[in-house]
């Protein structure tokens, strides 16, 4: 029997349907919590339950890559090539992928993130002096082929296509890298369209990039909720008109640009609360 129908008539609405996702993910976060640490605890670390408001209903979701998909395992074969040395090359790795992306698109020199991605990663070898060869790079750039999903991906995001949300991926990663995700995490499915900005030929966050999840939805942008994993990326959705989810799952500081998204929490059972509160 689905969940659907276990639901009694008064969850039978998106509305009601969204409570009951969201009092299940609180729950589940607190059964989570660290040993030594008590649900009151667990709970005191959440952000504040969003208030309900009279604005736009969301009607979809734009995902950037890594709310999703789980980064650590590149980091970890990092550190299985060069031990010791892992974390800088990825510090290295991590500053050049998005700087060159930016570069390209101020300048109007365009490649995809693939390219991208093995060009600062070659930068970054080369800086820190490892010794970089074919199968560490092969290794390496396969690595973002292969990643999973956070564990609470799969949960979150039945329970918000079940309650009627338009789900879509609207990252840089190229459409090859999305596909290969999709398939790897188990996410096949799940989300109704995989957005490159491969597409317009750039990078968030230009609005052209982000004009992506509009013209695909056909939706208005107050009516798409961007759920941003860098505190740029939120950024450059706020400034765009998405109203906008920042998962921030690394615990950082809001950048300091003069913008904050909407709504900010750890995981996806934060970004469902967001959306029950504008249901």
């Amino acid at each position: 029997m689905t969940l659907r129908g276990l639901m009694p008539p008064v969850l039978s609405s998106r509305r009601g349907f969204l409570d009951l996702v969201a009092g299940a993910a609180g729950a589940g976060l607190l059964a989570s919590a660290p040993l030594g640490m008590s649900a009151s605890c667990a709970a005191e670390r959440r952000p504040a339950r969003p208030r309900p408001d009279t604005r736009a209903k969301i009607k979809a979701i734009a995902f950037d890559a890594f709310p999703i998909l789980d980064p650590r395992p590149i980091a970890a074969l990092a550190e299985e090539l060069f031990p010791g040395k892992g974390a800088l090359l990825m510090d290295a790795w991590r500053a050049r992928q998005f700087e060159y992306t930016w570069l390209r698109t101020a300048s109007q020199r365009y490649v995809d993130f693939w390219q991208v991605t093995g060009d600062a990663l070659s930068f970054a070898g080369a800086m820190l002096k490892l010794d970089l060869g074919e199968r560490e790079r092969e290794r390496l750039l396969g690595a973002y082929l292969e990643l999973k999903a956070w564990p609470d991906v799969l949960p979150a995001l039945r329970s918000l296509r079940d309650a009627g949300i338009r789900l879509v991926f609207l990252s840089n990663f190229t459409p090859r890298m999305l596909e290969a995700c999709i398939a790897s995490a188990g996410l096949a499915g799940l989300l109704e369209r995989a957005l490159s900005t491969d597409e317009a030929r750039t990078y968030k966050p230009d609005p052209r990039a982000y004009q992506l999840g509009v013209d695909a939805l056909r939706l208005g942008r107050e009516e798409i909720l961007f759920a941003a994993f860098a505190g740029w990326d939120a950024a450059g959705a706020r400034w765009f008109g998405y109203p906008t989810f920042w998962v921030n799952r690394l615990n950082l500081p809001a950048e300091a640009l003069g913008v904050s998204a909407d709504g900010a929490g750890e995981g996806l059972s934060d970004l469902i609360e967001f959306v029950r509160a504008r249901a």
